[in-house]
């Protein structure tokens, strides 16, 4: 038996109805869902003794079972002469005190302002099937009617599937007439089964439009989102914002029920929001590993990564992820990264808020009953501490945050938010001072008040450690320096370098300290960064550091246009990132390896001199372009990849006959190391040069 409609504009026909009732005969069709489905939302938005409307009843034994716990003033209406009859037969001694009548809705017989409620379950879907001017025109009819019937104060509470056309209408109808809008989810996703023919799985929503008296000449328009059953209503600036959160919505509850149905469906990620303030607090990725044999107990787990952690390969790249889920032997694993400027309590209140949003990801054929393991590093949170946000104009809102590494130091980092997975510039923190630190962080919490921002006070200087360097990319950076001609005498010689690209200040920082007869010269195009080196990072300059703030690109431009008196520098770094995401390079940017420009360093650099480049690249194409771009004007290009991460170092010479075999080159590294390794110089231990260069291939 085929109930559905040739098309969907019979919806609003009265045949289409009468025949779907005659056909179905007195079994009830429950459109978007059962009472017990929605009596949460029922209840909170209709009291009892008020009088209900509901429209389009069908034979729903929604208003049954309203009626049976307490809500007895129902009158429900119908354009199906069909469907009144069956339903009054059905409730005229169980039900004595509601009423069925055979009403058109778009043209009520009621008094003005006779109810408080109007109940709408899947009408004004069923009526707005389309845009076109016919449709409308019904519609608004629809709705001014529902309007002329409701008293002030009263309510149209409409049960909907929220899609895009309908959510304008209705939104856009009762906004303009001064009524306030909110619109509450009431599930997460709504399997429908229609005679085993039609399906969808898409959220149900309420609409919930109070009537207003109006105002003369207020433009007052109030919407607002409820999207959890029991959560606080989400004030928001438009109706244009509005429709944005329940799209949202509705693209999570298909994505789940992609996820449900299927797996592999590729790299899935999403963000899982503060109900009360819509702000992100938590990114999931979501990973399949279809290598993993299924078995009872290996479908699913959660793994929640600790605070300051997610920057790491195998947390933040896509690759690292599935090394992750393969390695826990799970078919599906969900990794969780916790947002800055959220607060969380610890595990255990993790776990208890995700439970049920991260069940909805489970894959198919999952037991129901399968208690799912969460996961992480140590057993804790981690700790992180944003020390300080502001926002460049030149790079966009970034903050300053010390965290908690897996053994047991602090460190400081620099993260842009536009690309917050990606650490600009990081320092170790020393230990003592990070400890005294977090133990008087918790006495400055216990006496400011809740409400205060975490925001301290500029750690000294001291407290960088400046002989440790973080980043491996600036690690194999120095290590270059001993492609120089007697690189073991650099200590003694007087150095000249030239960086772009300053961040944090680390890497210039570091050559200034353990080279102490060479001479920086740093170029930076964000005054803010030469702000936050200064005063979160322990960076200073000197008279053999000098801080340039001016594009990179206009800088050697100039030197290099400078004739006879143009410097040559011995050594220089190239470590800038791109401003644009749209990029297949994020860093440096294009121009700083157009052929032109790369003509322009090579005449500002010693004969004898290494040109070395933080490149990172995920266009393969687009990489050979810049590898063969460096080639035609720097003929010795030697190439150093960094394990786990995009990054590669390039080391450009200028003369091919001085290409080093690898045993050359780590026994050269050694030796600028012992050099290095003087007493009293603060060397770090674990940094060891030959290893940086131990995997440089030439190009």
């Amino acid at each position: 038996m085929n109930l559905l409609p040739k098309s969907t504009r019979e919806f609003g026909s009265v045949d289409y109805w009468e025949k779907f009732f005659q056909l179905r005969g007195k079994k009830a069709f429950e459109w978007y869902g059962t009472y017990l489905e929605l009596c949460g939302v029922l209840h909170k938005y209709i009291k009892p003794r008020e009088k209900v409307l509901v429209i389009g009843c069908g034979n729903s034994e929604l208003s049954e079972q309203l009626y049976d716990v307490g809500y007895q003033d129902i009158v429900n209406i119908d354009i199906s002469e069909v469907v009144i009859k069956q339903m009054k037969e059905h409730n005229a001694s169980k039900r004595p005190r509601m009423s069925f009548l055979k009403m058109d809705m778009m043209q009520m017989e009621f008094p003005d302002a006779s109810f408080q409620v109007v109940l709408d379950k899947g009408t004004l879907d069923a009526v707005l099937t389309d845009e076109e001017e016919k449709t409308l025109q019904q519609v608004d009819r629809m709705l001014a009617e529902v309007g002329r019937v409701l008293q002030v104060g009263g309510r149209y509470l409409c049960i909907s599937l929220a899609q895009a056309h309908v959510l304008k209408k209705a939104v856009g109808h009762f906004s303009q007439e001064g009524w306030m809008v909110r619109v509450h989810q009431v599930s997460s996703s709504q399997e429908q089964v229609i005679e085993g023919e039609h399906r969808f799985s898409l959220p149900v929503f309420a609409f919930i439009m109070t009537k207003f008296r109006p105002v003369p000449g207020s433009a007052l328009q109030i919407f607002e989102l409820c999207a959890q059953e029991q959560g606080k209503p989400m004030r928001l600036e438009s109706a244009e914002r509005l429709a944005e959160a329940v799209l949202e919505r509705q693209q999570y509850a298909w994505l789940c029920s992609q996820l449900r149905r299927k797996a592999g469906l590729g790299s899935v990620s999403l963000d899982l929001c503060d109900g009360d303030t819509g702000e992100p607090r938590y990114t999931l990725h979501v990973v399949d590993s279809p290598t993993v044999k299924p078995s009872r107990d290996n479908h699913f787990a959660i793994f929640i990564i600790p605070q300051g952690r997610e920057t790491e390969w195998l947390f933040g790249m896509e690759e690292g992820r599935k090394q992750l889920a393969a390695s826990a032997g799970f078919r599906r694993l969900v990794t969780v990264a916790l947002h800055r400027g959220q607060q969380y309590e610890g595990m255990d209140s993790i776990q208890a808020e995700l439970s049920a949003r991260v069940m909805e990801l489970a894959p198919a054929g999952m037991p129901v009953q399968q208690k799912v393991p969460f996961l992480s590093v140590g057993g804790d949170i981690g700790i992180r501490t944003v020390q300080h946000q502001a926002c460049s104009p030149m790079s966009g809102e970034y903050v300053i945050e010390d965290v908690q590494g897996d053994d047991k130091h602090f460190f400081r980092r620099l993260i842009f938010l536009s690309n917050r997975n990606v650490v600009q510039s990081e320092a170790r923190l020393l230990k003592d001072v990070s400890h005294r630190a977090q133990k008087k962080r918790k006495k400055d919490r216990k006496k400011r008040p809740a409400d205060t921002p975490e925001l301290l006070s500029a750690a000294p200087r001291q407290a960088i450690d400046k002989s440790y360097l973080c980043c491996e990319h600036h690690k194999a950076m120095i290590a270059g320096l001993a492609l120089l001609r007697n690189s073991e005498l650099l200590i003694e010689s007087p150095l000249t370098l030239l960086v772009v690209g300053l961040g944090g200040g680390s890497l210039p920082l570091f050559v200034h300290d353990h080279f102490p007869k060479s001479h920086v010269d740093a170029v930076e195009i964000d005054s803010s960064m030469l702000e936050v080196a200064t005063q979160w990072f322990g960076f200073s300059q000197s008279d053999r550091m000098q801080v340039h703030i001016a594009d990179g690109l206009d800088y050697v431009t100039t030197l290099a246009q400078g004739g006879e008196a143009r410097p040559h520098y011995d050594v220089i770094m190239f470590d800038v990132d791109s401003k644009d995401p749209t990029l297949g390079m994020s860093c440096p940017p294009p121009a700083f390896v157009d052929h032109a420009f790369l003509q322009k360093v090579k005449n500002i650099l010693a004969s004898e001199g290494v040109f070395i480049l933080n490149l990172v690249c995920r266009d393969l194409g687009l990489k050979n372009s810049v590898l063969a771009g460096l080639k035609a004007v720097f003929p010795l290009l030697y190439v150093r990849r960094i394990e786990g991460e995009v990054n590669e170092i390039l080391f450009c010479q200028l003369h091919p006959e001085r290409k080093l075999a690898t045993q050359d080159l780590l026994e050269m590294a050694q030796a600028l190391e012992q050099t290095l390794r003087r007493p009293g110089s603060g060397w770090d231990d674990t940094y060891v040069l030959s290893e940086m260069l131990r995997t440089v291939k030439i190009v």
